[in-house]
């Protein structure tokens, strides 16, 4: 008897797979769609009393009004965006100084060793006193502090991370013999040591991702960047925990969004890491 060909088995694990990528990523490109789109779509003026203050959903207002009496629908929808935007900033900013500063300690022991000790300094310091020194002694930083806070606060854990998986790659015979041939110490970072990470530093930015929307979120509950009339969700819920047994939707809109958009992200990009081990090998 004759084995099937493989590729006539490989077809359906392949169409399972494509179906469960396509599955993984859609929810964050929904959430965030809307988030962006939100400004322009958002049915009331973001800062108009509709209703009475903390009034159920009803009469215009499907979440019913804020503690203000403003839509709360409006303001969720208005109130993504930043968030989403500044969390992909500092995710970026973060990855990329860490996986710079990993590689080169990775190359350059000296230079990890001084990089190690002063993350581990940094990675006493809580991450919610470290947003209000920073922004604190930067008045009038705004969003821009929050950022630099983030930053500062993150790169720590990710420089541990880079710096590990960068070390087995430093000292393998290619690096090494790049290194004899006269490359220059950037070249072997940027050419040599970063290709072979791309798959740590895809995790790695899905996962400082969803670190940097709770610093911007808590950030933005305890009033540091965006201030009132302004939309945002974090700033929702510090705006309206007052009166959530009149109308928990004040409360729980914008919690469930950055939850949903944390994981969402999150889930997407580990469907995007590309995926290493063994192939399984069919019999012929």
């Amino acid at each position: 008897m004759t084995a099937p060909h493989p590729t006539a088995l490989e077809q359906p694990v392949r169409r399972r797979r494509s179906r469960g990528f396509v599955l993984r990523i859609l929810p964050a490109l929904v959430l965030i769609t809307a988030a962006v789109t939100g400004p322009w779509l958002h049915p009331h003026a973001i800062d108009v009393p509709l209703t009475a203050p903390y009034a159920g959903p009803g009469g215009g207002a499907a979440l019913g009004g804020d503690h203000l009496g403003r839509d709360v629908l409006t303001r969720l929808l208005a109130g993504g965006r930043e968030l989403i935007v500044t969390s992909l900033l500092v995710a970026l900013l973060v990855t990329v100084v860490a996986a710079l500063l990993g590689a080169l300690g990775a190359l350059r022991p000296a230079v990890g060793r001084i990089v190690e000790r002063s993350a581990d300094v940094l990675m006493l310091l809580p991450a919610v006193l470290g947003i209000l020194l920073l922004t604190l002694s930067w008045p009038g930083g705004g969003r821009f502090a929050v950022i630099a806070a983030a930053v500062v606060m993150g790169v720590p854990y990710a420089v541990r991370l880079t710096a590990g998986a960068a070390a087995p790659v430093a000292a393998s015979g290619y690096i090494e013999a790049a290194a004899v041939g006269g490359e220059r110490l950037w070249h072997l970072v940027v050419r040599e040591v970063l290709p072979n990470l791309r798959a740590t530093l895809l995790a790695l930015f899905g996962l400082r991702f969803v670190a940097a929307v709770y610093v911007v979120a808590t950030a933005g509950f305890l009033q540091v960047g965006p201030q009132p009339p302004a939309a945002d969700w974090a700033l929702m819920i510090r705006e309206n925990a007052g009166g959530i047994v009149l109308n928990p939707w004040g409360v729980l809109a914008p919690s469930l969004a950055i939850g949903l958009l944390a994981m969402s992200v999150n889930l997407a990009v580990s469907a995007l890491v590309p995926q290493t081990g063994r192939k399984a090998v069919t019999a012929l």
